[in-house]
């Protein structure tokens, strides 16, 4: 569905309102310099490429390596070329300082000035990881075999990087190896045009899917490292979130990536691709095609070489996707039948043959399209001018839990059932229900972002970082037993699904049984998460329908007219027309 892409222009919106919530309260955090942390010798590795130091973590103990390069700078004429392998360094790295980041677009939480919103920052020479790790020493860390999980951040695939996720606490507290990837995005990581596909020398030239294969050359590097650094090669997880989760859903139905990962973590994220033609401007008329993109780069009356177009600048590049129409987003998960499928990533969910068919575990959030609604000027309003409210809570709700529901539908439900009716078992679902952020004068967090999109990240990495000056009014003093709580099992949960294969009763075998997908009747099939006071952490027997959304929808009593009702049927069923046919013909 069109609304499970958190798209660049939504994300830059979303980080204006949570600046001018920041503002309005006069509380934005002074600006301090960032102190590059000391090296420490407990941290010493030799890696096959050469010796790495990092630093100890302050907070938590862990061993932190930062801005590990795992590939080969994707520059000149290896732009929109498969990555390879990087060459070895002389002498010590130093691996203290953030990685520079992949070419994207500054926002207000950049902590930038406004002069600088929309700028293109970052660098091309940008596929690095970053390792935490328990502290071990050299000798202990060859021996220790810990589980290993690999985040692939989200972000629409065109925004994002690796030091915006802090593994430290997952690391130390549950004695995990946790390395953050970077890789290429929007049209540096997707770009599909006939002309790229000439002159590789390696098989995987010839694919569009850039920023996939960089994740699968990560897991590539954690198969010949990530022992030095205590890590289990045989237990290997993917987890992501949002675009992050659809890239864990690709690497599942990539024969590229098979036996490099044990296990699969999809949050909010879904099954969605491209066809080839379509993204390459082959058939069809789309704007932010590949053939479309290189006539406004390069001119329509020159020819489109791969030549002329890795020449091209960064810059240049981002302003081929300014049309007078507005900003295009790149494709992104192109089925190109190397990489991803042929005939797209749903199309192996009934053939675990042809499926990379480890246990998994998929769930959304409860209020996924919050996120996006805050941002609606038909649904928000402001006090003071800066101070968000709903202008009708009643439709504001439904206008968030029913496309909501169908993002579960179409990413959780749908995909469990056919991949368990299909054989590839087991499969775990959740949905993360906390929705306690605190107020902010008349502003009501809790009703406006409530269980919202990303908002479960925090809770997994165990640390409340997440929107920058935004997170001191959603994680508050008031909520901060009950999140903890929330945190702590849901972090012991997906660290016993890496250990063991299974999410059991978490690492200390004292949560509720988290049991597998079943698609029998009134039978436990899914996970909650939520604070005590919002009902704690249950198993439940929904099973959601889209058809049942949208009878559910048509008999919502708390919406004041028809034509509200008739307004959210048309957002859940854009991308799927045959389900009117459940409104009863009620809406034109």
């Amino acid at each position: 569905m069109t609304f499970l892409n958190l798209t660049g222009d939504l994300m830059k919106r979303l980080f204006i309102l949570l600046a001018a919530i920041s503002l309005s309260a006069c509380a934005s955090a002074p600006k301090t310099a960032v102190i590059e942390p000391p090296t420490s010798l407990a941290t010493a590795r030799t890696l096959p490429q050469g010796d790495l130091l990092g630093y100890v973590d302050a907070e938590t103990g862990a061993h932190v390596w930062r801005a590990i390069p795992f590939a080969k700078p994707p520059v000149g004429d290896l732009r929109w070329r498969a990555p390879r392998p990087n060459d070895a360094w002389t002498g010590q790295r130093i691996s203290t300082k953030p990685a520079p980041w992949c070419p994207q677009v500054l926002s207000p939480l950049d902590g930038v000035p406004k002069a600088r919103f929309g700028e293109i920052v970052g660098q091309e020479d940008c596929l690095y990881l970053d390792v935490y790790a328990p502290p071990m020493k050299a000798s202990e860390a060859a021996q220790a075999k810990l589980p290993v999980m690999m985040w692939i951040h989200g972000g629409s695939n065109t925004w994002g990087r690796a030091e915006q996720y802090d593994g430290s606490a997952l690391a130390a507290r549950f004695k995990v190896v946790v390395v953050v990837v970077q890789y290429r995005i929007g049209a540096l990581g997707w770009f599909a045009h006939p002309a790229l596909r000439e002159g590789g020398s390696l098989p995987d030239d010839a694919s569009p899917n850039f920023g996939t294969l960089d994740q699968i050359r990560a897991l590539e590097w954690i198969q010949q490292d990530i022992s030095s650094f205590g890590g289990d090669t045989n237990r290997v997880t993917i987890f992501g979130e949002s675009a992050g989760g659809q890239n864990v859903a690709t690497l599942l139905t990539s024969p590229r990536a098979k036996g490099l990962f044990q296990r699969a973590i999809i949050e909010s994220g879904s099954f969605r691709s491209e066809p080839i033609a379509v993204a390459e401007g082959q058939t069809g008329n789309r704007p932010q095609s590949g053939m479309a993109v290189a006539g406004r780069l390069l001119g329509t009356d020159k020819p489109a070489t791969g030549q002329a177009l890795r020449a091209t600048s960064v810059k240049a590049l981002f302003s081929a996707y300014k049309t007078p129409a507005g900003e295009l987003d790149p494709f992104r998960i192109i089925a190109d039948g190397l990489v991803v499928p042929a005939a797209g990533l749903e199309s192996v969910l009934d053939r675990p043959a042809d499926f990379n068919a480890v246990p998994v575990i998929t769930g959304t959030n409860r209020d996924e399209m919050k996120l996006f609604n805050a941002l609606n000027p038909k649904l928000v309003k402001y006090a003071l001018g800066a101070l968000p409210q709903a202008r009708d809570p009643a439709f504001y709700e439904a206008s968030s839990k029913y496309p909501s529901r169908a993002w579960r539908a179409g990413s959780v439900d749908a995909p469990a059932a056919r991949m368990v009716a299909a054989g590839h078992a087991p499969v775990w679902t959740y949905r993360f229900d906390w929705d306690d952020e605190g107020r902010l004068l008349v502003t009501d967090l809790g009703q406006l972002l409530g269980a919202g999109h990303s908002l479960e990240i925090p809770f997994v990495f165990g640390h409340f970082k997440l929107l920058g000056a935004f997170d001191q009014y959603a994680f508050t003093h008031g909520n901060a037993a009950g999140r903890v709580a929330l945190s702590d099992s849901m972090m012991s949960y997906w660290v016993n699904f890496a250990a063991t294969g299974a999410p059991g009763r978490g690492v200390d075998g004292r949560q509720p049984e988290w049991k597998p997908w079943s698609s029998a009747p009134d039978q436990d099939r899914m996970m909650i998460f939520d604070s005590v006071q919002g009902g704690g952490v249950r198993m439940t027997t929904d099973h959601e329908s889209e058809q049942r959304i949208v009878s559910d929808l048509m008999g919502d009593t708390s919406l004041k007219t028809p034509a509200q009702r008739c307004q959210i049927l048309a957002a859940i069923t854009r991308d799927n027309p045959a389900l009117k046919a459940a409104a009863a013909g009620r809406c034109s």
